[in-house]
């Protein structure tokens, strides 16, 4: 599949769960993934489920290699404050998406709303419910826990496909968040 062959993508976050996720889904659909991990089990371990078109370096390495790191065109970071420092190395009419669930509506569109003249799209996915360590205690109306492939998903949808869409926040919650 290379449903995004030439893209470049910067993923931070830890290289587990939905940054792994979505790394994954990009390695697959043919992208070129630089992934943060903190320890050098996760980077070993998340370097050998990515393969190749990967590279997993510890987070304080972004940003101080030549090549790979410059000229992204796609960003997945977890928050506002971790975005700024890297927005210098996102193409014009690339896209951000924020993967935390603790940006509020406004962060996202404030955000947004400063990179429109660039012509870069700020989304943002808000999981909650996902399997793994720290999962919530109750279930969302949807009956089970989420999974990070489908937050990846949505991420993914957010960044590549709607085109049209900028300062959008999407629950991946189950129902959670609902009314």
């Amino acid at each position: 599949m290379t449903r995004y062959a030439g893209k470049k993508a910067l993923v931070v976050g830890e290289a587990t769960g939905i940054a792994l996720a979505i790394a994954k889904r990009l390695v697959e659909g043919g992208a070129a993934v630089l992934l943060t991990a903190r320890t050098p089990q996760q980077r070993l371990r998340a370097g050998a489920e990515l393969g190749s078109a990967a590279r997993v370096v510890e987070p304080a390495a972004v940003g101080t290699g030549p090549d790979h790191e410059s000229d992204v065109d796609l960003l997945f970071v977890d928050s506002v404050p971790t975005a700024r420092p890297l927005l210098p190395r996102l193409r014009d009419g690339g896209a951000v998406v924020l993967t935390a669930s603790a940006p509020s509506a406004a962060a996202v569109q404030a955000l947004a709303a400063e990179l429109v003249a660039r012509g870069i799209r700020v989304n943002a996915v808000a999981p909650g419910c996902i399997e793994g360590p720290g999962g919530a205690g109750s279930l969302p109306p949807l009956g089970r826990l989420g999974a990070a492939e489908e937050v990846a998903r949505a991420a993914l949808f957010l960044a590549t496909e709607a085109t049209f869409t900028t300062g959008a926040r999407l629950p991946v919650d189950g129902g959670l968040s609902r009314p």
